[in-house]
């Protein structure tokens, strides 16, 4: 009887690997589009939200959606992990900032380009840096095998015989820069694309420089996969960079993360434990009140006064968030060096600002448009949204306007402006820096929920950060 259990038990096993290990049927002929992806901002995570996010992510969903398919995920931890599937074609296709190069030498189908992005060199921050190539020699340089790295390095050995590199096996780009700060090497080699998004996480790395070629970021097919998949993607691809999807979406990934220095991430994050903990219950109020993530109006809190609630400014605006009079009293604050006051005032006018603006504007643009008209006010910001428009742009894109904000000080474009000059480079300025500290804070402070902190006591007393 056992026995007899034992064989059935083995049967259903081997009926599911069976089941596991067979080959995806085409999406156009189930409806279902199946992708394997690793974690990276570049390709595929789950963001603050519990929504699963990144650059190759949402282009995946709205392609998917264009063919009304579904989608499913496998995500690897290993890249030979992720080829393995494609050539016993359990997935369709793969989504992991995989250059086109190394597709191709893998003798995989590769998909529509995507980007191309720069190959940095990437140092630690406080030591000396290369300032070419030839200074790489003699140096402990590391690269990914199947990077498609080696071959350029191969063609500049040419040149500079001395250069010599590890070349690392099976390991994703995360991996190597941790080698990196451990200090087991003097220098990397990496993708753009892979280091940019972690720089607020690494403000101890920076880029020393760049290689000779850039590389063509694709997604990777199977061979002999569905010639109909294959031309579906390079329609879709063609589309969205005509029609400002591509663009759209490499923006509210990758449009901010070069704005800010090592410097200034290190300067947040010096600032956070002596100056933060006294403000936070704050934060956490004024969030309960507006419905705006309160790590957001730190960032903004920080941007304005690095967390100083008496910080003044030549030009009359006070407070930690930094309100003019004329807002202060519109916001009902009667005292603006009052930490307290000035978070609830700050928050009151960006939840103000979002809802002035056309509903039909989506998250995450309706955010960063709020933040342009936080530092330079809601006209202001309407007159960059018609300069947009103005130049061909989508005045309802955050990746359009940004590029409009600059002419509010420039009369280009006067005739479409109603409220006058502006120092729009500055409310892009403003913006893009609080995207980044919004970053930081996103990975170092827990989301706050008032249901779950219900019922916990708080000091009412104004704690002064030092």
């Amino acid at each position: 009887m056992m026995g007899s259990i034992g064989r059935l038990v083995a049967l259903a096993l081997a009926l599911a690997l069976a089941a596991c290990s067979r080959p995806a049927p085409p999406p156009e002929t189930t409806g279902e589009l199946r992708v394997g992806t690793r974690n990276s901002p570049a390709s595929y995570y789950i963001a603050h939200s519990g929504e699963p996010a990144g650059f190759e992510h949402d282009l995946l969903v709205a392609f998917s959606r264009s063919q009304k398919w579904t989608l499913e995920w496998t995500e690897k931890s290993r890249p030979e992990a992720l080829f393995e599937l494609l050539d016993s074609h359990q997935i369709h296709l793969a989504a992991a900032t995989l250059p086109q190069a190394v597709v191709k030498e893998r003798h995989l189908i590769s998909g529509p380009i995507l980007y191309e992005t720069p190959v940095h060199v990437v140092v630690r921050s406080g030591e000396r840096a290369p300032r070419n190539v030839a200074a790489l020699a003699g140096r402990k340089l590391a690269l990914i095998i199947g990077s498609g790295h080696t071959p350029m390095l191969m063609r500049l050995k040419r040149k500079h015989p001395k250069l010599a590199w590890a070349a690392l096996e099976n390991v994703w780009p995360e991996e190597l820069l941790a080698q990196l700060r451990a200090g087991r090497y003097d220098a990397v080699v990496i993708n753009g694309m892979d280091f940019d998004p972690m720089r607020n996480a690494y403000p101890d790395l920076k880029v020393a420089l760049d290689l000779p070629d850039k590389q063509k970021i694709v997604w990777a097919l199977p061979k002999r996969s569905s010639q109909l998949l294959r031309n579906e993607l390079a329609r879709f691809v063609e589309r969205a960079r005509k029609d400002g999807t591509l663009k759209r979406v490499y923006e509210r990934y990758f449009g901010h993360v070069r704005r800010l220095d090592s410097s200034d991430i290190l300067g947040i994050m010096q600032r956070r434990p002596q100056r933060l903990p006294g403000l936070r219950r704050h934060f956490h109020e004024a969030q309960t009140l507006s419905g705006i993530d309160w790590r957001l109006l730190a960032a903004i809190g920080y941007q304005e006064s690095q967390w100083n609630p008496y910080a003044t400014s030549p030009t009359g605006v006070r407070g930690l968030m930094m309100l003019t009079g004329e807002t202060a009293d519109r916001m009902g604050i009667s005292d603006r060096l009052n930490a307290r006051q000035s978070i609830l005032g700050g928050a009151r006018y960006l939840a103000l600002l979002k809802d002035a603006l056309p509903p039909r504007i989506a998250e995450p643009d309706r955010t960063w448009l709020a933040l342009a008209a936080y530092n330079q006010g809601q006209g202001h910001l309407e007159d960059a949204r018609r300069i947009a428009q103005a130049r061909g742009g989508n005045p309802d894109s955050w990746a359009d306007v940004k590029e409009a904000l600059p002419y509010l000080g420039r009369g280009t474009y006067a005739r479409v402006m109603k409220y006058g000059y502006a120092r729009g480079g500055e409310a892009l300025h403003f913006a893009e820096n609080i995207r980044n500290y919004y970053d930081v804070l996103l990975r170092l402070e827990p989301a706050y929920d008032p249901l779950i902190n219900l019922g916990t006591s708080e000091d009412d007393g104004l704690a002064v950060p030092g």
